[in-house]
C-alpha cells in the first residue's frame, strides 16, 4: 500500500483528478483506449468536476461504476445519475458509459447483460475505490449475503449483493476484476476514515472487505 497524505481535500482532489488523468492519457497513447471505473457517492464528485474539463481523447475512454444501488437514473441515489451529473459533461461528456442498471425488478434478473456490457472493457486501465467507515468498498459490505462468493478469486465479474448497511440491493464488481485493474487509487477523507482503514490492515476481508485489495493500492488521504 502506498499512502499519500495532503495538506486539505481541495489539493487531494485536484491532484488525484490530475494523476488519474495524466495515467488515462497513458493508457490512450499506449492503447488507443482506457477504462475508467469509479465510485458512487458524493465524495468522488469533486474529482469528477475536474476530470469533466480535461483535455484527453475521452472518445476513447470507456466509463462505469464500481457498483450501481438497484434504483433507476430518476432516482436521487442512483450512482448513474450522480455521473452523468458531474463526471460525463463537457469534455468528458464524449466518453462511453457502460451500464450498471437496468430496467428489471431485481439486480438477479439484470445481472447476465449487464456483466456482458462491462467484460469487453477489461482489465480495467485506471480503478479509483471509495472505502466507508465500516470498510466497505464497492457493495462488497460485511455481512452483505454473497461477500464471500464476492471475494473469490473465482468469482463472476457482478454480482447482486444485499447488506444491511446498504439501503436497496445493489449489484457490483467483484473483487476479481477489480483487482487486476493496471492502476488502482483509494480515496479517502475524514479521521474516521483513515482510522478505519488502519483497521482494516489487521482484518481479514471477510470483516473488512477493503483488506482484500491493499497490497496494490494507492491511498489518498487528507482531513
Amino acid at each position: 500500500m502506498n499512502f499519500n497524505e495532503y495538506p486539505d481535500r481541495e489539493f487531494l482532489f485536484l491532484s488525484l483528478a490530475n494523476k488519474i488523468a495524466s495515467e488515462l492519457a497513458d493508457f490512450l497513447r499506449r492503447e488507443g483506449k482506457a477504462t475508467l471505473c469509479v465510485p458512487g457517492g458524493t465524495t468522488p464528485g469533486p474529482i469528477f468536476d475536474t476530470l469533466s474539463g480535461v483535455d484527453i481523447d475521452w472518445a476513447n475512454v470507456t466509463v462505469f461504476l464500481n457498483d450501481e444501488r438497484w434504483v433507476p437514473e430518476s432516482d436521487a441515489r442512483s450512482n448513474t445519475r450522480l455521473l452523468r451529473q458531474r463526471l460525463l459533461v463537457g469534455k468528458a461528456a464524449a466518453a462511453t458509459l457502460v451500464p450498471l442498471y437496468a430496467e428489471a425488478p431485481t439486480p438477479e434478473e439484470g445481472v447476465a447483460r449487464l456483466a456482458e456490457g462491462i467484460e469487453p472493457h477489461l482489465p480495467i486501465s485506471v480503478l479509483l475505490l471509495g472505502m466507508g467507515t465500516d470498510m466497505h468498498t464497492a457493495s462488497l459490505f460485511p455481512g452483505a449475503d454473497r461477500l464471500e462468493e464476492g471475494l473469490s478469486d473465482k468469482a463472476p465479474l457482478l454480482l447482486p449483493m444485499r447488506a444491511d448497511g446498504a439501503g436497496e440491493p445493489r449489484i457490483t464488481l467483484t473483487a476479481r476484476p477489480l483487482k487486476k485493474a493496471l492502476s488502482s487509487h483509494l480515496l479517502i477523507t475524514g479521521q474516521d476514515k483513515r482510522d478505519a482503514l488502519e483497521r482494516a490492515e489487521k482484518l481479514p476481508p471477510i470483516e473488512a472487505p477493503i483488506r482484500a485489495f491493499l497490497p496494490d493500492l494507492s491511498v489518498h488521504w487528507a482531513e
